[in-house]
This record gives structure tokens, C-alpha cells and sequence, in this order.
């Protein structure tokens, strides 16, 4: 494993400690990357990692005790440091075990729907700033960061102190990057050599990173390789027990090929197990039949794959009962939804949420910035297993506006508990203008039960997710200020559309 956080931590909030598996017979080696913890050198965040990567894993083939078979593991930056490797050979890993990780820079990493990751972004890139302060030895610098995120104003304050105290950053230049523009960006390439190792793939529901996992799995598959894929209803740091054993298993399997066969739970190259965020149970696909049965595994019951049509008499933003989200060809009506932002929509849960995973939001729902869509109760189970999307033409008042959706679902006690989140910022005189907008939510997979309901809510802000739009066509930058305006959004529901693009195989 090779991280920025200093070696001792060891990746332990989400695995088990390295002598666990040493324990059971492997050599472990947790490196600083250069620039961190106790390694010299200048830490310049991902563009440093494919020459140390290759060098790394050509060493640890010749460690005394070694059969010479090396393995990659770990999740976040130290996932994507598994997949940045600039040499070919022996200087690639037998196999890997990437988590919670992607390639695109924006994407996977900073942005969505033309937004900054607001919270996230700022809040990880304080935390490598105050390492850097602590390989320095600036005690105030790192008092300062510490506290403003242990205070929570590092969501005003956090790009000053990053210009302060880590103004070369890669934290800082990403929030400095307009997230839609893609060129302004960087796509790490991987060698296809590399994709095709055995490589069990670990993601979240409620990960902000999935979008990437799910990219990895699709590149590797293009490229021959039978990755193993896992879902669970997890967060980026809570695994829920977490995947030792299975990772264990996986390991046997590729880097002791003469020992004795790989026992339970590996299921094997090519497998497929996801976790229903509600239930948490697991469905598992074996690799012969997501061969045989990729598009089947993936396509909803007709209902979810055919989607459904928003509609409203005007109310639905003054009652969450008033909109309709109903299984037919069109919809109906219009919606006026005003955005103060005196008082902006508060984000949570999600996968960008400080406290992320599944919430009851039947408070905010009450709102009457919020417009809420919910379907009739369902006469027969339904199973989500895709990525949401939203088609719907709007129009503001303001060259700005941002529109973020939440899926929920309704128990038959009364309870909303949202499933998934989706963010779009709109910018520039088109926003005033009659347009098709376009939202991807979170994947998800969730199971529902006859007598309960979904919900489609649309809100003008999701704070802290997201900064604040101040309405004036700028690139938002924080919290709201004097300058933010009041914006109005019309919601022209005759066209929309929300339906599940199927995550495995054709539309």
C-alpha cells in the first residue's frame, strides 16, 4: 500500500491492520509516497505516482521471504496509486485491489454536474495541507486548519487558508479548475497490460468516488481483463466490517499459486456482488453467467426501465403531497420553485453529505423551496439497480441556477428516506432560456416492497455539498454572501422524464 497520511495509520479505518495479514503468511509493506509521512522529497499529489509506483513494486519483488509475486491494495489515493504505474513487466503488480478510486481527475475526484465537491473538496484538501505544515514544523499553521475543520468554518474560510498555508497544492488547484471544462483537467491513462491483472474492484453506494470504481470496471473489461466487482451500502469510511476476509481470499488466490486452494468467500475472477442499500442483503452474479446474463442482471422491471413522467397542478413546491411522479408518456403541468438564499436547502446524507448514507428528509421535503414528485403505492415489489437520470426543461430568472434531486423512498409508517442524490449547476444567459437540463443521480440498488412509494424531490442548492450559486452567472465559490441573488426556477414538466440507465450491458 502507498499513501499520503503517514504509514502507521496503515489504511486501518477501513481494513485491518497489516499484521492481520501478515499473520497469515504475507509480507506487508505500507509506504509513505514522496513527500509524506517520513519520505523526503516534494509531495506533488497524483503526477508523482507512476515512476514511484513501478520503482515500489520492482523492489518489493526481491524483499527476503518473498515468492517474488507482488499485490497492490487500498482505497482512495492509495487506491489510484495501485493504478498509476509507469513501468511494464515486473514493475507491474501480480494483482490488485483498488477501492473507493477513478481516473478522471474532475469526475471522480472534485466534480459533479458541473460543480465543485464543496464540503469534500475543501475539507481533504486542508487535511493534506496540515500534513504539510507538520512536515515543516508550522505547529500554528496546523492549529489553524485543524481548527477551522473541527469548528466547521473551513466551508468560508477554507480556501484562504489554502492559499496561505498550501498555495501549490493539488486540492487548491482543483477547486481554482472550472469542473465544466475538461480539457482544464487531468485523465490518468492506465496500461491496458494492467487492466487485465486480477483486480477486485471495491465501491460504495454512498461513495463519492463509485462513479470512478464503475469506470475502472467497464475499462477493464473493455481491455480482457475479469475484474471482480463489489458494491455495499458503504460510505467512503465506513465498510461496515469491512472485506479482509474476502481480500485475503483474493490474495491466496493470485499470489500463491501453489498453495492451497482459495477458500471462501473469493467467488472468483468476473464476479459480481452488490449490496441493496436498504436491506442489506447481497446479490451475487457468477462470472459464467455475467457473461450469459449482463444485460439481464442489469435491465429494472419494465416500470423503472420505461421511467416515469413528473406532474403538478403548481403546488408541488407548497406541499409534498401536491406533484405527481406517475408511469405515463408525459407529464403535466408547471412549477415555479423560488430559491432564498438567506436560507438555502441544506444537503445531507448522499454521497457527499458530511454524514453520508441514507436520511429521513421528510423535514425538508416540507419545504416550500422544495418540489416533491411521488408515485402511487406500489402494487408489487420493485427493484432499482442503475444510475437515476432526470431529463426536464427549465428556465430561471438568473444567468445561475444549480438544481440538485433526491431519491427517497416513502415506508408504508410515513418515513422518507432518501436513497440517492444528483447535482446540476447551470451558468451563462442560456439559464433564462427554455432548456432540456439533465441530472445523473448516485447508482443505487434498492429494493422496494408493495404498499411503499418513491419520491423525486428537486431543490435549488444542497448546502455544503455544494457552494452556494450566487445567481450572477459566476463560478460559485462558498457560502452565501450580499451578492447572492434570489432565484426563481420554472419547471416545465410536459416533457420530463425520470427512468434507471442500467449499470451492466445496453440501455
Amino acid at each position: 500500500m502507498r499513501q499520503p497520511y503517514g504509514r502507521a495509520i496503515a489504511s486501518t479505518v477501513t481494513y485491518a491492520h497489516p499484521r492481520w495479514y501478515a499473520d497469515h503468511g504475507f509480507l506487508v509493506v505500507v509506504q509513505d509516497v514522496r513527500g509524506r509521512g517520513d519520505s523526503s522529497g516534494a509531495f506533488a499529489g497524483f503526477a508523482q505516482e507512476a515512476v514511484d509506483t513501478a520503482l515500489s513494486v520492482r523492489w518489493a519483488r526481491g524483499l527476503a521471504g518473498s515468492n517474488g509475486r507482488v499485490g497492490c491494495y487500498g482505497f482512495s489515493y492509495q487506491g489510484l496509486t495501485q493504478l498509476l504505474n509507469a513501468g511494464s513487466d515486473e514493475a507491474l503488480p501480480d494483482c490488485l485491489a483498488p477501492a473507493c478510486c477513478g481516473l478522471d481527475e474532475r469526475l471522480h475526484w472534485a466534480a459533479e454536474g458541473g460543480a465543485h465537491w464543496w464540503a469534500n473538496g475543501l475539507a481533504w484538501a486542508l487535511q493534506l495541507a496540515a500534513e504539510g505544515a507538520r512536515r515543516r514544523g508550522d505547529a500554528e499553521a496546523w492549529r489553524s486548519l485543524r481548527h477551522s475543520l473541527d469548528s466547521g468554518a473551513f466551508l468560508e474560510q477554507g480556501l484562504a487558508l489554502l492559499e496561505r498555508h498550501d498555495p501549490g497544492g493539488m486540492g487548491l488547484d482543483w477547486l481554482r479548475r472550472d469542473p465544466a471544462r475538461p480539457r482544464q483537467w487531468r485523465r490518468h491513462r492506465v496500461a491496458a497490460a494492467l487492466l487485465r491483472r486480477p483486480m477486485l474492484l471495491v465501491g460504495g453506494w454512498h461513495d463519492p468516488q463509485l462513479q470512478g470504481v464503475l469506470d475502472l470496471w467497464r475499462r477493464a473489461r473493455a481491455a480482457g481483463g475479469q475484474p471482480q466487482l463489489l458494491i455495499g451500502a458503504w460510505s467512503h469510511l465506513d465498510w461496515q466490517g469491512g472485506i479482509d476476509a474476502l481480500q485475503l481470499a483474493f490474495f491466496r488466490r493470485h499470489l500463491l499459486p501453489d498453495g492451497p486452494d482459495s477458500p471462501p468467500p473469493d467467488p472468483g475472477p468476473g464476479a459480481i456482488r452488490l449490496q441493496c442499500t436498504i436491506s442489506g442483503d447481497w446479490r451475487s452474479l457468477p462470472a459464467a453467467a455475467a457473461r450469459r446474463q449482463r444485460q439481464a442482471l442489469a435491465a429494472p422491471p419494465d416500470l423503472a426501465r420505461r421511467g416515469w413522467a413528473l406532474a403538478s397542478d403548481g403546488l408541488a413546491a407548497r406541499r409534498c403531497d401536491a406533484g405527481e411522479l406517475r408511469s405515463a408518456s408525459r407529464g403535466a403541468g408547471e412549477v415555479v420553485l423560488v430559491h432564498d438564499p438567506w436560507r438555502p436547502v441544506p444537503g445531507r446524507g448522499g454521497h457527499l453529505g458530511p454524514a453520508p448514507g441514507v436520511v429521513e428528509r421528510g423535514d425538508l421535503d416540507r419545504r416550500t423551496d422544495v418540489a416533491c414528485f411521488t408515485t402511487a403505492p406500489l402494487s408489487q415489489a420493485l427493484e432499482l439497480l442503475g444510475e437515476p437520470r432526470l431529463r426536464l426543461e427549465v428556465s430561471a430568472d438568473q444567468p445561475g441556477f444549480d438544481l440538485c434531486a433526491s431519491l427517497s423512498l416513502l415506508s408504508r409508517d410515513g418515513r422518507v428516506l432518501q436513497l440517492a442524490c444528483g447535482y446540476g449547476r447551470f451558468l451563462g444567459d442560456g439559464c433564462r432560456q427554455r432548456r432540456w437540463r439533465r441530472l445523473r443521480l448516485q447508482p443505487l440498488r434498492a429494493s422496494l416492497q408493495p404498499g411503499e412509494r418513491l419520491r423525486l424531490s428537486l431543490a435549488a442548492a444542497a448546502w455544503p455539498q455544494l457552494a452556494v450559486n450566487p445567481g450572477d452567472g459566476s463560478l460559485p465559490r462558498g457560502a452565501v454572501g450580499p451578492q447572492h441573488r434570489v432565484i426563481s426556477l420554472q419547471l416545465h414538466l410536459d416533457t420530463s422524464r425520470f427512468w434507471l440507465m442500467p449499470l451492466f450491458g445496453a440501455n
